[in-house]
């Protein structure tokens, strides 16, 4: 794959991440040039993806969410990409859906070209998806996150649902995925008073994974040494580990005891499983080859 240096540009410089490590961030040079999105491989096995609205504080418009599900589709389709990292910039994650895009909309044109219904495409993905959140992360921007299969979290970021605050309630699942995250009481919290929570808040209720450290480009530089180690293991076991705790939230206990059984049976069948075991057995490394 041809790849070249992320230079040190005005485009770059609405990147999370600080002038000194921005030019060790490749761009993948034969995927399409985004207008409201970044796309590069800072490690090997890792794909990223940042949003780039800064003027908008990376405002979820149609445009932004259509480029963002076609750059997600073309990782999740590289064979050399073991998992995928999402963040935006250090002010704002995304502040929320485009207002301004919404505001003059009717009924009848949002129910009829399902308005954020592609929102959900994303978790259809087979690969991890790790959300790299500083800043703001509000309404759809909160609702994004809560897409990602794990959320790290800068000390400086926000979360919250204000919609009740211009009249409408969550459209693209973040009254679900809460309700599932942090339980009824809390959801209902923030989703009718509007109330944003800090980073502390969303850790102790076990919305985030965790809070990194404090600096400019620190929750980014940890989601992609997560999404490293994550792209270390086999493929295989990869994927069907994300999909048996999806699955979790669909069915009942013993239907989904049932069913990691049965992965777990299935991947007996894979070079993985007896490369891994054996690595295990004689004290070294495994080398994967996802077959």
């Amino acid at each position: 794959m041809a790849q070249f240096l992320l230079r040190t540009s005005a485009r770059c410089a609405t990147s999370s991440f600080p002038s000194s490590s921005r030019v060790a961030f490749r761009l993948m040079s034969d995927t399409k040039q985004y207008s409201n999105i970044l796309t590069s491989t800072p490690e090997a096995g890792v794909g990223l993806i940042t949003l780039n609205r800064p003027k908008a504080l990376n405002a979820l418009s149609s445009p932004l969410f259509a480029e963002l599900n076609e750059a997600l589709a073309d990782f999740d389709a590289d064979d050399s990409i073991g998992a995928i990292v999402l963040t935006g910039s250090d002010r704002a994650f995304a502040a929320g859906a485009d207002i301004k895009e919404m505001k003059d909309k009717k009924f009848s044109d949002v129910y009829k070209n399902r308005f954020l219904e592609n929102w959900t495409t994303m978790t259809h993905l087979r690969k991890p998806l790790i959300a790299a959140v500083s800043g703001y992360a509000l309404g759809g921007g909160c609702e994004l996150a809560l897409m990602c299969d794990i959320i790290l979290a800068s000390p400086t970021a926000v979360f919250g649902q204000p919609e009740i605050n211009l009249g409408i309630i969550p459209g693209g699942g973040g009254s679900q995925r809460l309700a599932r995250a942090i339980g009824k009481s809390r959801t209902m919290e923030m989703v009718l008073t509007g109330r944003n929570v800090t980073a502390q808040e969303a850790d102790k209720w076990g919305m985030v994974s965790k809070i990194v450290g404090e600096g400019e480009g620190v929750v980014v530089k940890e989601a992609v040494d997560l999404a490293k180690n994550i792209a270390s293991k086999g493929q295989i076991a990869v994927q069907a580990g994300k999909e048996v705790v999806n699955a979790a939230y669909e069915l009942t206990l013993a239907e989904g005891l049932r069913f990691e059984r049965r992965l777990f049976h299935a991947l007996f069948a894979t070079k993985d499983q007896k490369e891994g075991m054996a690595a295990f057995v004689e004290k070294r490394k495994a080398n994967f080859s996802n077959l």
